[in-house]
Parts: structure tokens; C-alpha cells; sequence
């Protein structure tokens, strides 16, 4: 017998039934590791939930009218289009609109429906911007855990979470037909409607949040899918009449309602550590003035921000001068020390003001407290 055959053979038979093995545990593998996940890029991080807040906010905008209607909106495209629910901007060609970042710009309706609860707004200083991410295809399923950004009884920028309760609802609350709604588990108030509902998982927007049963937890989502075709038609050739508006009613100005100074402040600080703590450090230097910007490079700010994590705020003061506030705040972080981290506390003061038509932060001084 030739010995040195045989064992060949046998060293074959086992390179194969390893490689069988492999197949059979990687085919097991593969789908138990990637259903129900996003694939990611290579170096590619997953968002957390912080994040994809913080992400949609920025993107969501605080809506009110003469009229005295006040709701929510989202952006949308490049054209700095914002999609909205129609009662919120019913009966009027031009609106306020304030955004994250502290900012209030006229936008005009380009698009609404008198059938369907949907409606448009152009915004031309939002041209050019980034938009939140729209899912064009697909529907939510009962189950899927979603998050509601708006701003009920004018708390802007408030975020609730939940999940999918029921799919395919329909309500009448005239004169608008709601068809196959989203029903959902995040309540919806005034103020709330036109904002979006967001997927937990992706950070993409799912529908836009419209009604919500009284006293109740309970809220209701038009699916973005359904609507998208007649939104996008609006973009790309905006109605020149509006219903129930005459065109001279175009010609009239907004009354300038702006919110208490102490207030639009306060925010601007508290967005600001916002930003920082999930480290987007160049939308934060973006709420800067232009002199604090031209005295502190980007790096150098960074590196100012960058070993801090954590940071709460613990106690605010305001004080007032005609046109600018001081806030001082006491805040609460982990700071990196020679590779470990240590609490800290610090007492910083913010001066804000308008720096060209736009509130910012124009400078500021901190001290460690003991």
C-alpha cells in the first residue's frame, strides 16, 4: 500500500470538510448578524439614538402665522422646502419660521392641499442646506420604534419617543381626509403638526405627524410615501394661486412677532452643548459670531471642546440689556485628564446677541468651580 497516497488523500479529505464546515457556519452567520441592520461602510459607526435627535433637530423648524396658527415643519430638499401639515398654514401666502439655530426667516407657501393635510414651504435662506432623508419606498411596520420632533405649545424642538401602534387608519377631521395613517404612540399637541416621525434606527423620516386623540398618548402620521408625488410636484412648479387667497394678499407683510430675547437665548446656549456633546463640533461653531469666529480658529475651538463629554446643565442666570443677554450657566461634565476621565464643574457666561440679523454667540468666559 502506498502510504504516501493515502495520507494526501486524507489531508484533501479534511481541507474540503473544513472548508464545508466554514460555509455552513458562515451561511448561518451572515443573516443572524445583518437582519434587521442597516449595512454600514467599512469604518462606518452606527448612530445613537442622541445623535439621530440631535441630527433631525437642526433640520426642524418651528411654524407660525399671522393668523395665529403655529405648528411644526422639516426640510426637505435643497431648494429650502419645508413639508408641513396644511391647517398649519391654511388661509395665508407667507409665514415665520424659526429654526434650530436660533434664526427667523419669512418663508411663502408653495404647495397645499385643501383635501389632504399637506402642505409646502419655501424658505430661500434654507436653499443649499443639508435635508433630513425621506423613505421613499417603503412603510413602517406595527412595532417599529419611531421618534416625533416638534414644538407643542411652543416648546421648540421637543422630542418624544414611541413606536408603530397600528397602520392603516383612517379619520375625518374637516375638511381633511386622513387615509391609512400611521398610528402611534407619542402623543401629538398643538404645535406638533407638520413635524416628523423619525425611525430610531436610521434617523429618516417616515411621516409627518398631524393629529393626536385628546388627552391620550396617542398620535396619528400621514406615511410619507403616500404624499411624496404631490410634495415633490409642489417643488418643482409651486402654485401660483392658493386657495381662498387672493393675489394681493402676497403683497402684505408679516407683523414681527419674535420671542422674548431671555428666552431665544437660553435655547441658543443649550443647543450649543447639544452639538458639543455628540460631537459636532462644526455645527456648534456655526452658532458663534462673526468676531468670536475670527479670533478663535476652528482647531483651536475644537481643541477647547473636545475632552469634554457629558456636560449637563445645571443652573442658568439671565440678565438683559436692550438688545443682548448674559447667560451664565453651571455645568456638570467628564473631563479627559492625562487619559482618564474626571468630574468636573465650570461656571461659563455667554453674551448673545444679533450679529448680523442673527442671534449668536458672541463671546464668553468660564471658570472650574470647587
Amino acid at each position: 500500500m502506498n502510504w504516501r497516497a493515502v495520507l494526501v488523500f486524507l489531508g484533501i479529505l479534511l481541507m474540503l470538510g473544513g472548508g464545508f464546515v466554514t460555509y455552513f457556519e458562515l451561511k448561518e452567520m451572515i443573516p443572524r448578524q445583518l437582519k434587521g441592520a442597516p449595512l454600514l461602510a467599512v469604518g462606518e459607526k452606527t448612530k445613537s439614538l442622541k445623535d439621530i435627535i440631535f441630527e433631525t433637530q437642526k433640520y426642524v423648524v418651528m411654524i407660525e402665522t399671522d393668523s395665529g396658527n403655529q405648528g411644526s415643519g422639516f426640510l426637505y430638499n435643497d431648494k429650502g422646502d419645508l413639508i408641513t401639515n396644511a391647517h398649519v398654514v391654511s388661509g395665508v401666502r407667507h409665514v415665520r419660521v424659526k429654526t434650530a439655530d436660533a434664526r427667523e426667516l419669512v418663508g411663502e407657501v408653495i404647495g397645499i392641499s385643501t383635501e389632504i393635510d399637506v402642505a409646502v414651504v419655501r424658505v430661500p435662506e434654507l436653499a443649499g442646506h443639508d435635508s433630513l432623508n425621506l423613505v421613499k419606498y417603503e412603510k413602517a411596520s406595527v412595532g417599529d420604534e419611531v421618534l416625533s420632533i416638534g414644538s407643542p405649545l411652543g416648546l421648540h424642538n421637543t422630542v418624544t419617543t414611541g413606536m408603530i401602534s397600528g397602520v392603516g387608519r383612517s379619520l375625518l377631521i374637516s375638511p381633511y381626509t386622513y387615509n391609512d395613517l400611521y398610528q402611534i404612540s407619542t402623543p401629538i399637541s398643538h404645535g406638533n403638526s407638520g413635524g416628523p416621525l423619525v425611525d430610531t434606527t436610521t434617523g429618516s423620516v417616515l411621516g409627518i405627524n398631524s393629529a393626536g386623540l385628546e388627552n391620550s398618548s396617542i398620535g396619528f402620521s400621514i406615511p410619507i410615501v403616500n404624499v411624496l408625488p404631490l410634495i415633490e410636484g409642489w417643488s418643482l412648479e409651486p402654485m401660483t394661486m392658493l386657495p381662498g387667497i387672493s393675489l394681493t394678499d402676497g403683497e402684505q407683510t408679516l407683523v414681527e412677532d419674535k420671542q422674548p430675547l431671555d428666552q431665544m437665548a437660553s435655547y441658543l446656549v443649550k443647543h450649543f452643548y447639544d452639538a458639543i456633546n455628540i460631537g459636532d463640533y462644526v455645527y456648534a461653531y456655526t452658532l458663534l459670531g462673526v468676531d468670536w469666529q475670527e479670533s478663535t480658529s476652528y482647531v483651536k475651538f475644537r481643541d477647547s471642546l473636545i475632552h469634554l463629554r457629558n456636560i449637563s446643565i445645571d443652573d442658568e442666570h439671565i440678565s438683559l440689556t436692550d438688545d443682548e443677554a448674559m447667560v451664565t450657566v453651571v455645568i456638570s461634565a467628564d473631563e479627559r485628564v492625562d487619559g482618564s476621565y474626571k468630574f468636573v464643574k465650570q461656571q461659563i457666561t455667554f453674551r448673545v446677541g444679533y450679529d448680523d440679523d442673527q442671534l449668536k454667540l458672541l463671546n464668553s468666559k468660564s471658570k472650574y468651580l470647587q
